[in-house]
Parts: structure tokens; sequence; C-alpha cells
């Protein structure tokens, strides 16, 4: 069981577990205004629970989940949180995910791995590979999804953030803000965080390096993080 200092969850049953991409999503992405979130590929619920954290009492957050056993577990972890009344799960692929309302936020920890080998279990795969959720269905189901003035937030490593971003722009969804995330100062950055808008609009760029010295966590990191991990 993972315990942060407002919930807990667990994410034995899960193909991916709880991990620094959906920890820096979860806490980075900006959240004002927003009154109705999809978390795509929510796994174990960890963003979606995040996001619960963040908001206001009347935000209501959506989970999708193409796995069922994965979903099954965050509707699990979410129905033991303190916000089982508005964060909903439900076992579904984005494809076939129909809302009666359009959302401001669309949050993705995507699967992201193209070409690579596939791992021994179908379960895994699915959740990493993008055989299940390619960019450019992420992209235009995002669209379908979002409304005029709705975001998509999105994490992925370096190469494969600037594919997406490249073929985000061809769909008519231009990043207003992005945070390259480096495991430490001098190394090659190994994570994007973009978010994308319907409209044009200057870029805010960030960076934030995730230890200081040895495997103290940097400041920044700390900072970003400290409402979640019990230790900070």
């Amino acid at each position: 069981m993972f315990r942060f200092k407002q919930f807990s969850l667990e994410d034995d049953r899960c193909a991916m577990k709880v991990g620094t991409d959906a920890v820096l999503l979860g806490a980075w992405v900006n959240v004002a205004g927003t009154r109705r979130i999809l978390d795509v590929g929510t796994g174990c619920g960890i963003i979606a629970l995040m996001l619960a954290q963040r908001t206001a009492a009347d935000v209501m957050i959506e989970g999708i989940e193409v796995e069922s056993i994965d979903a099954a577990q965050a509707m699990e972890n979410a129905n033991h949180s303190p916000w089982a009344n508005r964060v909903h799960i439900h076992s579904v692929a984005l494809q076939d995910y129909h809302s009666p309302a359009l959302f401001d936020l669309i949050v993705s920890n995507p699967p992201y791995f193209i070409n690579s080998q596939l791992p021994p279990t179908a379960h895994r795969a699915k959740a990493r590979h993008t055989q299940s959720l390619s960019f450019e269905e992420l992209i235009s189901h995002s669209l379908r999804l979002l409304t005029i003035e709705g975001k998509l937030a999105i994490v992925l490593p370096f190469e494969e953030g600037n594919l997406f971003q490249s073929l985000a722009e061809q769909h008519g969804l231009f990043p207003t803000s992005r945070l390259a995330f480096y495991s430490r100062q001098g190394k090659p950055q190994e994570r994007w965080l973009i978010e994308f808008s319907k409209t044009k609009l200057p870029i805010k760029e960030e960076q934030l390096i995730l230890h200081g010295e040895g495997e103290t966590w940097s400041d920044d990191y700390q900072n970003l993080t400290r409402s979640f991990y019990l230790k900070l």
C-alpha cells in the first residue's frame, strides 16, 4: 500500500505501478478553473485521486481504464478515499468512451513504447505500448471530449514527447506549458510534461531536476510534491 498525506492506494493488481511520472503529472498540471476532469489510462487511480485532493468539492473527476483488472483496483482505491463521491472509474477504452458533458481538463500518463519488444504479458503490454492507444487516437479523442477552452496534459519520455507535440500541433492542439524533467544536473532530459490547448498561446517553459546531491530530492521537487508525500 502507498500512503500519501490524504489518501492511500493499492497497485498490486495493476500493470503499471505507482511511479514518479504519475506523481509529477498529478502535482504539476494546472487545475485552476476546472469543473470536470478526465484521467485517461487511470491505472490504479493515483492521478485522479491527486487531482481530487487539489480541487474543490464540486469538481467531478472521471477515470477510464481499458484493463478491467486495473479499473477494479482503481474503483476500490477511489471508494476508500475521501473523494468517493466525486471520483468515478470506468472500465472502457478511450475510443469507446462517451460522456454527457465535455471536460475542462484531460490528463494522461499514456502508453508510449511504439516499436520496442512487447512485454511477456498482454496485461502489461496494453499499459506500456501504443498498440492499445496510439498518440493520434489520444489526440483526436481528446479534441472530441474537451471544451473549447479545455486543456490536455500528458507526461512522456523526451523523444516520444517531441513526437506527440508534433502530432498534436498538426491536429490543432498547441503547447501552452512545458516542463523539462531531469533526474540529475548534467544528465540528458528524461521527460516532458506538456499542457495543450486548442488555442495557440505563448508557451510557459519550466524545468525540474529530481535529485540534488546524492539521493536527496531537490528543493523544487519537494516543493512540487509536498502536499502528497508523507516524509515531506
